[in-house]
């Protein structure tokens, strides 16, 4: 019989034990690392600072020597020199040892297992879980700890995950997975996973395991194994799908947030593999213009400004772990749209426009000038403008037109100029945006001053008459006033008339008055010929205002002279120096027989060329002309004045007598005055003073010579000889 004593301490002993295995430094390597080498792998645990020891690296034949891995001796670090490939060698076993320089171990060893990650794998590959090794005593299960296995092992499989022991005889096992699983058992009591699990599927299983006789009798209550399938980093984070870019408004401030990224992550919640972190992946200078929140994916503008129009395609990286190494990591995206806001006011392109000039008899309706501007905001709507006319034009003459999306406005004429009223216009024109305007207000820009200036429009001279005609008889002496050629209105300005193609030099006209005459004899002429000259009447004022007329002369035969003597005018008289004062001459006085009959009188002087240098002869009207002096000084004395008058075909001649003489300051003419009778000469009075003045002198003398000797006779004489005065 089993003493007591052992039996209870057979219960005592535990009964799970777990297989020798030294505990193992597990690091993993990227296959077909694409970085810098060499790349630093993982801190080895041997406190080499502490001692004087150095660490050394061993593992398989020959790897150490040829291999790719070394240690940094300072820092301590495991580090790769080259990239691996897992086709070739999917790992490593290592072990570091801390030793003198005697070969004395003062550390370790250190196993190190190195595992080649496959590029296209996204688990992390954790080193499979140690079997279990249960014993039982006949009749009694001892409880076990969970059996902890990770997801997705990439071992071969059927995988021994436990040994049961049945010490009580020959017995077989029976298995059996609530829920079912991918769990075996053998007859000699090995448990197997037989593929790769999924927590994601099925996070725990329970395991039930009897041992039963050969009869198929179970001995016992069947051995409760619990699995529990630790959640490997199997799962990349998944970013949401990448949306229509997202519109922020231009000049937001910093610190406004534009979206809040949240990727998901289906490893299990709450666990390091679940949890992310975000990185902005974007080159500077836009770095400055976003800024991102590593913990919440929070994006936010940053410092920079941002004009209207940019279009940003960002990109964050999630990475779970917490960003460790090892994490596995998504890149999502966000497109960011930076919208036009109502910022710039908008701008002519020229400020100064002009000036213009107008005539003023410009016609209503004319184009006066096109103003253009622009607006440096992109919305076609924020583009819109609106033009007005702001000073300079209180009457309205002028107007704009605009349409409103082109930014060009036309300024029209829209009332009649005066030069008068108005001679010059300044008009300031300024254009707003019609939608409301963010930001500062518009500046000198936004304003344009057009000048506008009124020229005057002074008409061409107007004649009375589109031509001009007169039969001369070719014996008309030189002189002969033959026509006057005068403007339609009296009043307008004054009027210079010149001849254009006087080709034979007959005939002259009087530039202010359009007096036309004859130059000289007709000689040459015959009766029945045509003479037409071209008269030219320019604006005195405005010499490139004219107008033009023709004058034809028509020739007749030369009338006999009358035998009739020349009748005398009754004398007047002319001041010299030249005044204003002139002698009229009607051309009916002389001969009322001749004079008799309707038309107008024509004058003109002599033949004499004595009497056409002195006088001047205009004609008044059609009766009468005005006499006066052609020289500033003319010799005073009586002058008789030739002047032939024509009239009705009939001519004749006038002699006017003209007195010419000096004036005092009121006109009036002064006479030589001639000697009196029985007056003195001038010699003769001279004489007489001189005889007087000697006689006077003369008398004078013999006075005071006289009285000089008076006086020296009494100085001679005794004192007492003189005469005493008697007392009264």
């Amino acid at each position: 019989m089993v003493p007591a004593w052992l039996w209870l301490l057979c219960l005592s002993v535990p009964q799970v034990l777990l297989k020798a295995q030294p505990t193992e430094l597990y690091v993993e390597v990227p296959e077909n690392y694409g970085g810098n080498f060499p790349l630093y792998l993982t801190k080895l645990p041997l406190h080499h600072e502490e001692t004087e020891g150095q660490i050394v690296l061993s593992g398989d034949s020959g790897m150490v020597a040829e291999g790719p891995f070394a240690v940094d001796p300072e820092s301590g670090f495991l580090l790769v020199t080259r990239a691996l490939d897992r086709e070739e060698q999917a790992e490593y076993r290592l072990q570091v040892t801390l030793e003198t320089e005697d070969g004395r171990v003062l550390g370790g060893p250190q196993p190190v297992l190195v595992r080649v990650k496959d590029e296209n794998d996204q688990a992390s590959g954790h080193q499979a879980t140690a079997t279990i090794d249960v014993s039982i005593v006949e009749n009694t299960w001892v409880p076990l700890e969970p059996i902890h296995l990770a997801e997705d092992l990439e071992v071969p499989y059927p995988h021994l995950i436990a040994q049961v022991h049945w010490s009580g005889g020959d017995v077989c096992y029976h298995l059996e997975s609530q829920p079912p699983g991918p769990f075996d058992a053998d007859t000699e009591g090995k448990l197997y996973v037989t593929r790769g699990l999924d927590r994601e599927s099925q996070a725990e299983y329970l395991l039930q395991v009897w041992a039963q006789n050969t009869r198929g009798e179970d001995y016992a209550e069947p051995l409760e194994l619990q699995v529990v399938v630790t959640d490997e980093n199997d799962n990349a984070p998944v970013c949401p799908p990448r949306g229509p870019p997202i519109s922020i408004p231009e000049l937001s401030p910093p610190g406004t947030e534009i979206t809040r990224l949240s990727a998901e992550d289906a490893d299990a919640p709450g666990s390091p593999n679940a949890h992310l972190v975000y990185r902005l992946l974007i080159p500077e200078p836009e770095g400055r213009a976003f800024e991102l929140d590593p913990t919440s994916g929070s994006i936010t503008l940053g410092a920079a400004p941002l004009q209207a129009g940019q279009n940003f395609l960002l990109q964050v990286l999630a990475v779970d772990l917490a960003g460790a190494e090892g994490g596995l990591s998504s890149t999502c995206e966000v497109a960011v749209l930076i919208t036009d806001i109502n910022d710039h006011a908008p701008e002519f392109t020229t400020s100064q426009i002009g000036p213009i000039s107008l005539p003023e008899d410009t016609e209503p309706g004319t184009l006066v000038a096109t103003l253009m501007a622009t607006d440096a905001d992109l919305e076609p709507a924020f583009r819109v403008m609106d033009f007005a006319i702001e000073a300079g034009d209180v009457e309205r003459t002028f107007g704009l037109d605009w349409e409103p999306d082109t930014g060009h406005a036309q300024l029209w004429l829209r009332k009649n100029l005066s030069y008068e009223a108005a001679p010059s216009y300044k008009l300031v024109v300024v254009v707003r945006s019609v939608v409301d305007l963010v930001g500062p207000d518009p500046g000198p820009g936004s304003t344009a001053t057009v000048t506008v200036l009124v020229e005057r429009v002074v008409p061409p001279p107007k004649l009375d008459q589109d031509s001009y005609e007169a039969s001369v008889p070719v014996s008309t002496p030189a002189g002969s006033l033959l026509l006057t050629i005068q403007p339609s209105d009296p009043m307008s300005s004054l009027l210079r008339f010149s001849l254009v193609n006087d080709s034979e030099g007959w005939l002259c006209i009087e530039e202010g008055s359009g007096e036309v005459h004859t130059a000289r004899p007709l000689q040459g002429a015959q009766p029945g010929d045509t003479y037409t000259v071209l008269v030219e009447a320019q604006d005195a004022d405005e010499p490139g205002l004219s107008a033009s007329l023709t004058l034809k002369l028509h020739f007749l035969k030369a009338q006999p002279v009358p035998t009739l003597l020349p009748a005398l005018v009754p004398a007047q008289h002319l001041c010299t120096p030249r005044q204003s004062r002139g002698v009229v001459i009607s051309g009916a006085s002389g001969n009322s027989d001749l004079a008799s009959g309707q038309g107008p009188y024509s004058f003109a002087l002599g033949p004499n060329p004595t009497v056409q240098r002195d006088w001047r002869l205009q004609a008044l009207n059609d009766s009468h002309a005005y006499l006066t002096l052609a020289l500033h000084w003319v010799e005073p004395q009586e002058h008789v004045v030739p002047v032939v008058v024509s009239h009705n075909d009939q001519m004749w001649q006038l002699l006017v007598r003209v007195v010419v003489c000096r004036c005092n300051v009121e006109g009036q003419c002064l006479r030589k005055v001639g000697r009196l009778k029985g007056m003195p000469t001038k010699l003769s009075a001279v004489g007489i003073l001189v005889g007087t003045l000697a006689a006077i002198g003369f008398f004078l003398i013999l006075i005071f010579t006289h009285l000089a000797l008076s006086r020296k006779k009494d100085l001679d004489q005794p004192a007492d000889s003189v005469p005493l005065r008697a007392a009264v």
